[in-house]
C-alpha cells in the first residue's frame, strides 16, 4: 500500500473535492495524511480519525476586489502569504509521514516547494478553472506576473509549483472545459462531488405548479452580492407566477422579495436538484459542477477569479447564459433566466454534462492515477 499526503488550502470548495479523493485511496487501503490548519480541516473533513500535521492558521483580509485586481489580492493577501506561513510545517510533515506521493492543491505551492525539495513525487489537484490551462496567456504580463509570484515561494522549488511535472489532476470535463491542448501527464476526471449534512427546510412551501429556481451567490462574496439581489427579485417579480425562487442569502439581503419566494442563508441543495428548473448563480465551480451533474441550466452572473472563464465555458457549452453581475438590469435578467427555462436545448446541454462527468469517474479514477503515480518507480522531480 502506499501513502499520500494532502496539501489544500483550508477552504471548503479546495477541502471537500480533496477529502473525497482522499476517502476513495483510504477505501482502497492506501495510507492518507493531511499538512494544514488542524481545527479547520478536522471540522471541514469531518473524520476524527484522519490523520493531520497541524500547520496552524494564517488570517486574511476580505476582498472586495473584483476582476484582474482579484486575482492579484487572492495571490498576494491569501495564497502567497498562507503558503510563508505553513511551509516549514508542510516540510515536517513529508519527512515525518514519508509520503510515495504528496498531492498538491494548484494553489497550494507549499506541497509543491516540500516535495521537491525532499525528492518526492507530487501531483497538482485543480478543483477551479483559474489555472488549468494558463488561462491570461493571451495577457503575458498578467500570466508572468502569476507563475513568478507562485514560484517566488523558494529559490529552491519547481519552476511553477502549480503545475506537476508528473500527474496534473482537472476536475472536470472536455465537454466543460474545451479541446484545448494540455501535457501528456494531464487526466479530467470530472468534478468530485461529496455528500453534506443538509439544513432544515420548509418543504411545504414550496409549490409544484411552478418552476422552481434556485438563487445562490455563493458565501465568499456576501458583501458584494447585496449590490446583486435587489436586481435578481425585480427579475423574479417580473416573470410572475410562473416561478418561485429559492435564494440562498441573509434575510436582510432581500428585503422584498416577490411572492412564495423563499429566502435562507442555506438550504438543501441536493434534495432540491430534482426539483429545479434552472439556477441562477456566480459561477464558482464547485456550484456549477454541483448543478450540471444534476442537469440543471444555469444563467451566471460571475463575480471574480475563475468564475468568468467558467461563466464562459458553461454557455459555450450550450448550458447556461452569462450575464453581467454588476450591471445587469432587472429586465436583463428576467429575459436570461426566460431564455433557459424556455429553451429545453440549455436542459438537453446541461444533461449532456452530466453524462460526461459520469463517465469520467471522479474521485474514484483521480485515485487510480494517484495509485499509478506511487506505484511507478521511485524517482526525483530533484
Amino acid at each position: 500500500m502506499s501513502k499520500f499526503l494532502f496539501v489544500v488550502p483550508p477552504v471548503a470548495g479546495h477541502v471537500n473535492p480533496a477529502g473525497a479523493v482522499a476517502r476513495a485511496l483510504a477505501d482502497q487501503g492506501h495510507d492518507v495524511a493531511w499538512a494544514g490548519p488542524e481545527t479547520t480541516l478536522r471540522r471541514m473533513l469531518g473524520d476524527e480519525t484522519v490523520m493531520i500535521y497541524g500547520t496552524g492558521m494564517r488570517p486574511y483580509r476580505g476582498q472586495r476586489d473584483r476582476g484582474l485586481r482579484a486575482i492579484k489580492s487572492v495571490w498576494e493577501g491569501f495564497l502567497m502569504p498562507y503558503a510563508r506561513f505553513t511551509l516549514p510545517a508542510v516540510e515536517k510533515a513529508v519527512l515525518a509521514f514519508e509520503p510515495d506521493v504528496v498531492v498538491v492543491d494548484q494553489v497550494a505551492p507549499a506541497g509543491a516547494v516540500a516535495a521537491h525539495r525532499h525528492g518526492v513525487r507530487w501531483a497538482s489537484l485543480a478543483p477551479q478553472m483559474l489555472e488549468l490551462s494558463r488561462p491570461f496567456r493571451h495577457l503575458p504580463k498578467v500570466d508572468a506576473w502569476i507563475r513568478t509570484t507562485a514560484a517566488s515561494l523558494s529559490a529552491d522549488g519547481p519552476d511553477d509549483p502549480r503545475f506537476s511535472p508528473y500527474l496534473q489532476i482537472l476536475l472536470t470535463t472536455r465537454e466543460l472545459f474545451g479541446h484545448e491542448e494540455l501535457p501528456e501527464h494531464t487526466v479530467l476526471v470530472g468534478p468530485v462531488l461529496t455528500g453534506r449534512p443538509e439544513p432544515d427546510f420548509p418543504w411545504e412551501a414550496l409549490d409544484g405548479t411552478k418552476h422552481q429556481v434556485v438563487v445562490t451567490m455563493g458565501t465568499l462574496a456576501d458583501d458584494l452580492a447585496r449590490e446583486f439581489y435587489p436586481r435578481m427579485a425585480g427579475a423574479l417579480r417580473m416573470l410572475g407566477d410562473r416561478v418561485q425562487a429559492i435564494v440562498t442569502a441573509p434575510p436582510d439581503a432581500v428585503p422584498d422579495p416577490p411572492p412564495q419566494t423563499i429566502v435562507a442563508p442555506r438550504v438543501p441543495f441536493l434534495a432540491l436538484m430534482s426539483r429545479l428548473s434552472a439556477a441562477v448563480c456566480h459561477g464558482g465551480m464547485n456550484t456549477v459542477s454541483e448543478m450540471l451533474a444534476h442537469g440543471v441550466p444555469l444563467v451566471i452572473a460571475p463575480i471574480k477569479h475563475d468564475q468568468p472563464m467558467v461563466a464562459n465555458r458553461v454557455a459555450a457549452a450550450g448550458a447556461g447564459v452569462r450575464v453581467r453581475f454588476g450591471r445587469s438590469s432587472a429586465e436583463e435578467l428576467r429575459d436570461a433566466l426566460a431564455t433557459v427555462l424556455d429553451d429545453p436545448a440549455y436542459r438537453t446541454a446541461a444533461t449532456g454534462l452530466a453524462s460526461s462527468f459520469t463517465e469520467a469517474g471522479g474521485a474514484p479514477a483521480a485515485a487510480t492515477h494517484l495509485i499509478a503515480l506511487a506505484t511507478s518507480g521511485a524517482t526525483s522531480d530533484r
